[in-house]
């Protein structure tokens, strides 16, 4: 029996009680979350880590109602699946929801409509009626290091109070519904534009936060500032503020999330993974320096 064997039969269950018989299974994606192309327009996502940090459906069921909200309003997201109840589901002890399938190109995102569709994102996302928790993943990151021994003493100390002195800048900015996770690989290339998708992180804080999770890998490990300013250039182009210190800081913050959720997501690192998340680490102790 394989280990994908019982979230698969969730899925296809699930699909099928909903009266949609799946006719295929494609693997689209398998890490934390299980992602399967059950039809030509079906696509389940399915959470794999059942013993993790998050437990039960809540994420799953803010991620619905804002992408919800998002594909009312035309943003360039991709849609639930129209032929199904929202939910999100729950089968097999696995969180499930499904989405629209679309297919995806190989051509780079260029960087100027990264900038212009987040800022479409965040106009919409500013009307989403329903109370979000503030700074969210900052301060479930913060619980994590101090609940789990991931890191050595020093370095967990180390992003402990970055995190820490994040909570303390931020909370007093402005706050509106984020993304969450808008790093690019939650932005799809599509036949029909860019897409961004995964909106299960979405939290209120101020938008710096989104901001910072685009450009970090290339303005931090690539190094490539071209990039980064067209993101930046497009974004305040379309309308976007940008407050130069609530960036940096985020910048900081985002770093700090993303260090202390790599053991959970990728246990068994490959040798690229480790050096990224070294560089993670050197980077926050020349901050905290």
């Amino acid at each position: 029996m394989s280990d994908l064997d019982l979230p698969i039969r969730a899925a296809t269950e699930t699909a099928t009680a909903q009266g949609i018989t799946p006719d295929r299974c494609e693997i689209l994606q398998n890490g934390s979350t299980l992602v399967l192309r059950l039809t030509e327009t079906l696509v389940a996502r399915v959470v794999q880590d059942t013993q993790g940090p998050r437990q039960g459906t809540e994420w799953f069921a803010r991620e619905n109602a804002i992408a919800q909200h998002l594909t009312r309003a035309g943003a360039p997201t991709i849609p639930l699946h129209p032929d199904l109840p929202p939910g999100p589901y729950q089968h097999l002890g696995y969180p499930i929801n499904f989405w629209q399938f679309v297919t995806r190109i190989d051509a780079e995102p260029d960087p100027a409509q990264i900038g212009t569709t987040l800022h479409q994102c965040h106009e919409i996302m500013r009307s989403f009626p329903e109370p979000l928790p503030a700074l969210a993943i900052v301060t479930e990151s913060l619980s994590i290091l101090q609940d789990r021994d991931l890191f050595p003493k020093s370095v967990s100390e180390m992003l402990c109070d970055h995190l820490s002195a994040s909570l303390d800048f931020l909370r007093h900015l402005p706050h509106q519904p984020l993304h969450g996770d808008a790093h690019l690989g939650n932005l799809m290339n599509t036949t029909i534009g860019l897409l961004w998708t995964d909106w299960e992180d979405t939290f209120a804080g101020p938008v710096e936060w989104d901001i910072a999770s685009v450009i970090w890998n290339a303005q931090i490990l690539e190094e490539d500032q071209a990039k980064v300013e067209s993101i930046l250039t497009a974004y305040r182009a379309a309308g976007g503020q940008i407050d130069p210190a609530a960036l940096e800081q985020c910048l900081i913050a985002r770093a700090a999330v993303m260090t202390a959720w790599y053991p959970i997501l990728y246990p068994n690192p490959n040798a690229e993974r480790q050096s990224r998340l070294q560089r993670r680490i050197e980077w926050l102790q020349e901050k905290a320096g």
